[in-house]
């Protein structure tokens, strides 16, 4: 009788056994099936010398298509005419590639500055309005860097309150045009009060709320790294339904080696650049990685395949 209790117990427990490996296989097996989780691996780049485009526009978007480029912030300049801009922005439609007018300058900040910017929406609003579809500009970038000049360390909440003014009017402008409207950004923004002073809300989170997209200057030679000074803009962006494009920087500069991956090997870059891409693409937010910028990277890429054997 006691041998037949235990037999039976045994069996019991055997049965428990089989059924939680089985249930345990079975969600292995389901993880396996259901769809990765989806890096976005979008890149956007910019292009500084707007002459470049009256000669090299197969060139430019060849090297943009095999890099995976799909933005372009393409810098407006007088001596490049209207034709070479239509020429380039249809070349690179053609492929899928967006292409954003971009311009600023330090003093832009100021209210002296608001002006200029205002001029280069103006341009943009006669351009696009005397342009096929496929030749028109699909959104316009501010780059403005006030913190380079000396007013910064001595008048920085003015400045800050001059800078947001003019981005308000800027934004309206792009708006009434139905242009997205973005800015280049550093990433320790985030660090500075808002132009509201009565409540906590930094720089960064009021630039989101007034933008499009935001384009962090994250630069630093680890994909971890620049996903981590990007982290708050990301989190900022994610409630406010906004994009972060997360910048990475391939140039030469005397600030450090820590900033760039001019020094690095090809592996190390497409490694970085991957993890970076791989934790922002947790965020609803993520637009993919910038990359500084376009000559730089070409640049790199003609000197890695000399290097090769």
């Amino acid at each position: 009788m006691k041998w037949t209790r235990r037999v039976g117990h045994l069996n019991a427990k055997a049965k428990w056994i089989t059924l939680i490996a089985g249930t345990c296989l079975l969600l292995v097996l389901l993880l396996l099936l259901l769809p990765s989780h989806q890096v976005n691996q979008n890149k956007a780049t910019w292009l500084w010398d707007a002459s470049l485009i009256q000669s090299e526009t197969e060139d430019i978007v060849s090297f943009s298509v095999s890099e995976g480029i799909t933005t372009i912030f393409l810098q407006i300049q007088n001596e490049v005419q209207d034709e070479e801009y239509r020429h380039f922005v249809a070349a690179a439609h053609q492929q899928g590639i967006s292409v954003h007018a971009l311009d600023g300058r330090p003093e832009w900040a100021y209210e002296d500055g608001r002006r200029k910017g205002m001029e280069l929406l103006s341009w943009l609003e006669e351009y696009n309005q005397a342009s096929d579809p496929k030749e028109k500009f699909e959104g316009v970038q501010f780059d403005v860097e006030p913190y380079i000049l000396r007013r910064w360390d001595n008048e920085q909440e003015q400045v800050v309150a001059e800078w947001s003014a003019n981005v308000e009017v800027w934004k309206q402008e792009a708006k009434r045009q139905g242009l997205p409207f973005s800015a280049a950004v550093p990433f320790w923004l985030d660090s500075i009060p808002g132009p509201n002073r009565t409540d906590s809300e930094s720089f960064s989170n009021w630039m989101i709320r007034n933008t499009d997209a935001i384009a962090v200057m994250a630069y630093r030679d680890s994909g971890k790294q620049m996903y981590e000074l990007s982290k708050e803009e990301l989190e900022q962006a994610d409630a406010l339904g906004k994009s972060v494009w997360i910048g990475m920087e391939l140039g030469d500069t005397d600030e450090g080696e820590h900033l760039t991956f001019y020094a690095k090997s090809e592996q190390e870059m497409e490694d970085e650049a991957l993890r970076a891409a791989k934790l922002g693409s947790s965020h609803s937010s993520f637009a993919g990685l910038a990359v500084h910028h376009y000559q730089a990277w070409v640049q790199k890429r003609t000197a890695m395949a000399k290097d090769e054997p």
